[in-house]
């Protein structure tokens, strides 16, 4: 009988991503722009009927806020959102019911804090907060193989932070008027350069540096991790990341937090690829088959069988 396969699927702003995989190997791999929930769902449903054995379960990494209970009635919903027509979809369930196997769902930012922690740059690390800063901003916490989840999920991306001095953009999330997401991410920093390049504006790269540090620090007193690990669009600008963490310095003052934050690689860059993916493969095989497979193997460096589009 041949070994079952497993689906890993991660939900973005712009593109969904998926993979088949048996073992340790990946067989398919393909991605759609992030359109409507029913769109997602068909296209990953003809995705999954080319698996070449049968299905044991998926993992979903999802871009939030979406209900991670599993206990809960809604399990997998997605609540209020700006991106249009997902709030209340459930693509968990739809999947579930269309393709009559288990599916479980984590944060996309949970699933890559896995992710890096076991086979990344947070390897080592029993704690590791992931952070990323694109389309929106978002940030889970792995402790010892497990994320942090409670009523809901973390929201590190919408934590107020203090305007720095002499700025008055106004902020692109449509629920806060002063938070991280609003004033640090892709949109946020569009919004200041009119077409520029940030690394060439030094008031807007001040203040975006400024908004990561708050929320770098805020990370640091409220999880306290090992390590830091962030990425995301907005950090391919050069230097932002290093600026970033001194103003993290700045904002924690002389507070006693630990030899960890104070030490040199606390705020690190991703090392794996899809680190989402990744994480949902884990999510999957945990909740399905339990903790027998929590060394189940990444697959970030297995070689393709096939491959759809890149």
């Amino acid at each position: 009988m041949h070994e079952p396969c497993w689906l890993a699927v991660e939900t973005g702003g712009t593109k969904i991503l998926a993979r088949i995989v048996r073992g340790d190997t990946v067989l398919l791999e393909d991605r759609w722009p992030t359109t409507s929930p029913q769109a997602a769902e068909d296209a990953l449903c003809a995705f999954a009927a080319r698996a070449p054995a049968r299905l044991a379960g998926a993992g979903i990494a999802a871009f939030g806020p979406i209900v991670v209970d599993p206990a809960a009635p809604d399990y997998g919903e997605v609540l209020a959102t700006p991106k249009p027509g997902w709030t209340g979809a459930n693509l968990r369930l739809a999947l579930e019911s269309r393709l009559g196997i288990g599916v479980a769902i984590d944060t996309d930012v949970n699933a890559a804090a896995l992710a890096e922690q076991q086979a990344g740059a947070g390897k080592g690390c029993a704690s590791l907060a992931y952070v990323t800063i694109g389309t929106g901003i978002g940030a889970g916490l792995a402790i010892a193989g497990r994320t942090l989840t409670g009523a809901m999920h973390p929201e590190l991306g919408h934590v107020p932070v203090l305007r720095y001095p002499g700025d008055i953009a106004a902020s692109t999330c449509r629920f806060h008027p002063s938070c991280a997401e609003g004033l640090a991410a892709g949109p946020a920093v569009q919004a200041r350069l009119a077409g520029g390049a940030l690394e060439d504006v030094p008031e807007a790269f001040a203040a975006i540096a400024d908004y990561l540090g708050q929320l770098f620090a805020a990370i640091v007193m409220a999880w306290s991790p090992h390590r830091i690990v962030a990425g995301g669009g907005v950090l391919a600008v050069p230097g932002l990341r290093g600026a970033a963490t001194k103003r993290m310095a700045h904002a924690l003052g002389s507070y006693g937090v630990g030899a960890a934050a104070r030490g040199a690689g606390f705020v690190v860059a991703p090392q794996l690829e899809h680190a989402g993916l990744e994480g949902a493969l884990i999510v999957a095989r945990r909740a399905i088959m339990g903790h027998a497979c929590q060394s189940a193997p990444l697959l970030g460096s297995a070689g393709y069988a096939e491959s759809g589009h890149s």
